[in-house]
């Protein structure tokens, strides 16, 4: 499926509780480079610069909605929160809740290598139909639209108090519950030297218990950590 049809935006629409104005936004927003370049060469526009703006506002949504809902809370707290809340992952699992991934228009080659599905391509859309909406509609819809999908994310974050380093976290609960620490280890590495992506699972003693990606290996690592530690936590 893609927006082809103003039957098909009035689904996604629904799904997004935002009503466009401009339909050519959204179907911006939803349109990859590759089916660009693939099917509709004479087509100029795609979602890269939409994603470049969303991510924008994006951070303004959350900085402003953490700098007035959690006062108690110092800078250094206030962007881990952050970091969370933008992460690909975060954005990922929110663009699949919308089921923005069936909507989107990919060339072939995204298409048969599970374009749909990627979380780095979700993400960006997610970030892209921010974007659209907050052209569309202005800030305020925006804030809702954002709010929507992530604040509840973002509360159980703090109520559950994981507003901090969760590799020593699963490296001391390691120790507590299995006596052993955990070792980490680089499964792959994709991407240019000056822009690679690492990804890294960690183990207990032969045990697989989580993998995380990162533009570096601490931050592939902490990913690890935090779940290893979620698969944990429902285990029980």
């Amino acid at each position: 499926m893609h927006v082809s049809s103003s039957k098909d935006i009035q689904i996604l629409e629904t799904k997004i509780d935002y009503t466009f104005k401009n339909k050519t936004l959204i179907e911006e927003a939803l349109t990859h480079k590759s089916f660009t370049k693939e099917k509709l060469k004479s087509l100029e526009f795609y979602n890269e610069r939409l994603e470049f703006l969303g991510d924008a506002v994006l951070e303004l949504v959350i900085c402003d909605y953490l700098f007035k809902t959690y006062p108690q809370y110092t800078e250094a707290d206030l962007s881990k929160i952050k970091s969370y809340a933008v992460q690909e992952t975060t954005l990922a699992e929110a663009a699949l809740k919308l089921d923005i991934g069936s909507y989107l228009r990919l060339g072939k080659g995204e298409e048969v290598s599970g374009g749909r599905e990627k979380p780095s391509l979700l993400a960006d859309a997610f970030e892209a139909v921010l974007a659209a909406i907050y052209l569309d509609g202005g800030l305020k819809k925006a804030k809702e639209f954002t709010l929507n999908i992530l604040e509840d994310k973002i509360k159980v974050l703090i109520e559950k108090n994981l507003i901090f380093d969760f590799k020593t976290r699963f490296q001391e609960l390691s120790q507590e519950k299995f006596g052993v620490l955990p070792k980490y280890r680089v499964h792959k590495e994709e991407g240019p030297e000056h822009k690679k992506i690492f990804e890294i699972e960690v183990f207990i003693k032969n045990d697989f218990y989580g993998v995380g990606r990162g533009k570096s290996k601490k931050e592939a690592e902490q990913k690890a950590a935090e779940a290893a530690l979620k698969k944990i936590a429902e285990e029980g």
